[in-house]
């Protein structure tokens, strides 16, 4: 009988191969306190903060000692906040309150409120011309608020249900996801209308979204297990790749050209950009739920919100959060 040591070890040097040429690894986790669901999760590289939403309320997240540190609180049904950093303020979409509130991020308080239509989910903050641009559910429709006066300056009808967006100030573009009918529209910044609306086949019901400014480039993470990415001037879709069940977020990093698309059942797939395709180097193990997520550009480091589940009644599609298990975890590249 012939010895089997060789074999192993070549399976093992394989193995350490294939973990050497994955790209990210686990990091660590951060425990977070309170109960409810969450959402979209955003970085503020600059002031080294993550801003979770989770029930009632945005926690907020020193990403230098990895706690805690505050909450924005009265935003029932928050979905997200959008950033301003030159006005220091924060702007977070409460869902079922129908109204955006405008925070001082340097007391976390709400200064003002501004009403929406119905359910503003995605909310994001576009530089070019200073506005936020809240994603009404509900309503099919785009709210577009001046960021320093806190003033409605548009509504804008999307003709179905918006999801994740993302801004081009330099082609003064707003895109945004139309889940309900597989369609992706460009929103002209400059006379709040829609420019472009494009069909997104072979994909299907995208969700989250990612942008690569500089090659015009959107991500796409779609319902039926694709990661489209789309040449955002044209509206073609230039190349897929499958990715895990029930996506939720995309996030793209331009310092390593890596595009990820997070999924609820554990898994996060991460993809290489290199001109106008993009192949798969990692499915990274995370955990299921894990469907929300952010990287911060600068450290590189992606962020997702998870927790345990009980086991669901009849009925239903999931069950009840498991008290104190709300977390993120903190995936990141290796250090050579």
């Amino acid at each position: 009988m012939k010895s089997i040591f060789p074999l192993l070890t070549l399976l093992a040097l394989t193995t350490a191969v294939a973990r050497a040429d994955e790209p990210y690894h686990f990091l660590k986790e951060i425990p977070l306190t309170g109960d409810g669901g969450w959402d979209y999760l955003s970085v503020d590289s600059d002031a080294h903060r993550l801003y979770v939403s989770h029930g009632t309320k945005v926690l907020v997240v020193d990403l230098t000692s990895d706690t805690v540190t505050g909450e924005i609180t009265n935003t029932p049904g928050v979905h997200g906040i959008a950033i301003a950093p030159k006005l220091n303020r924060g702007y977070v979409s409460a869902g079922r309150a129908n109204q955006v509130n405008i925070v001082d991020l340097a007391t976390l308080q709400t200064t003002a409120t501004v009403a929406t239509g119905q359910n503003p989910d995605c909310i994001l903050f576009e530089p070019g011309q200073n506005e936020v641009y809240a994603f009404n559910g509900r309503s099919k429709s785009a709210t577009v608020i001046a960021a320093d006066t806190g003033k409605v300056v548009a509504t804008i009808p999307e003709g179905g249900k918006p999801e994740f967006a993302q801004a081009d100030p330099d082609a003064n573009r707003v895109f945004n996801n139309i889940e309900d009918t597989s369609e992706l529209v460009a929103i002209d910044t400059k006379t709040h209308t829609i420019a472009n609306r494009w069909p997104i086949a072979p994909g299907e019901s995208a969700s989250g979204m990612a942008i690569d400014v500089k090659n015009h480039h959107l991500f796409l993470g779609c319902d039926n297990k694709l990661m489209a990415m789309v040449d955002d001037t044209t509206g073609k879709i230039v190349a897929t790749v499958p990715i895990g069940e029930g996506v939720d977020a995309n996030a793209f990093d331009p310092g390593t050209q890596l595009a990820f698309a997070s999924c609820g059942d554990g898994t996060t797939t991460i993809a290489k950009e290199d001109g106008n395709t993009l192949t798969v180097v990692q499915t990274l193990k995370t955990e299921r739920s894990a469907r929300t997520m952010t990287i911060d550009p600068v450290t590189h480091k992606i962020y997702l919100a998870s927790a345990k589940f009980d086991a669901p009644e009849p009925g239903q599609r999931r069950g009840k959060i498991v008290p104190g298990t709300f977390k993120i975890l903190v995936y990141g590249l290796d250090q050579k």
